[in-house]
């Protein structure tokens, strides 16, 4: 009996530990596309990567050829359905407030986005506060699989639209659009 209840135990331990701060949901990108107003200051071309069995990952370029200014903003909306249908989507408390692509960079983007593509991109990597403006060069993303880093452990399944917007006085309208199925993670 004893052993039982041991063997129990430690079963229940190895999985409560390996259950800790890991995501419990899995995502398939089906859809993602970047737009701007004007190419020449800012280019956007993301792409969808299968790299293995039901395993995708996001990669991309981004020219950015403007001088970004405190007047630069972004925003972005998270849609979700329940179907995937376009009629079906509901937006989501999860957004980033319009604000300054300077407040974006030393909030979310350091805290999320930069977490999870640090290993596969040249995008600004920083520790402190980010200091701008934001450098005009070709930014590339390869294959990147995000982690979750930062973002909720628990997602509930369906179909996730993300929107993101970037605009400012006498500069560019751009932005980006994802579609993603999350899915509950078994094990």
């Amino acid at each position: 009996m004893f052993p039982r209840c041991l063997l129990g135990g430690v079963w229940l331990l190895v999985l409560l530990i390996s259950g800790c701060n890991a995501r419990k949901w899995d995502y398939e990108p089906l859809a993602i596309s970047g737009t701007s107003s004007d190419v020449k200051l800012i280019k956007i071309e993301p792409k969808i990567e299968r790299i293995g069995r039901g395993e995708f990952a996001v990669s991309g370029m981004i020219e950015w050829n403007f001088e970004t200014t405190n007047e630069t903003m972004l925003e972005a909306f998270v849609y979700r359905s329940q179907t995937g249908e376009e009629n079906d989507y509901k937006v989501l408390p999860w957004a980033i407030p319009k604000q300054t692509l300077y407040e974006f960079m030393d909030t979310f983007y350091k805290d999320v986005t930069m977490k999870n593509i640090k290993h596969c991109s040249n995008c600004p990597q920083f520790t402190e506060k980010f200091q701008p403006p934001l450098p005009k060069k070709t930014y590339v993303g390869d294959k990147c699989v995000i982690d979750g880093d930062g973002l909720p452990d628990i997602i509930p399944p369906g179909y996730y639209k993300i929107i993101v917007k970037g605009f400012g006085p006498n500069q560019p309208t751009w932005g980006g659009t994802g579609i993603f199925k999350i899915t509950t993670k078994m094990f």
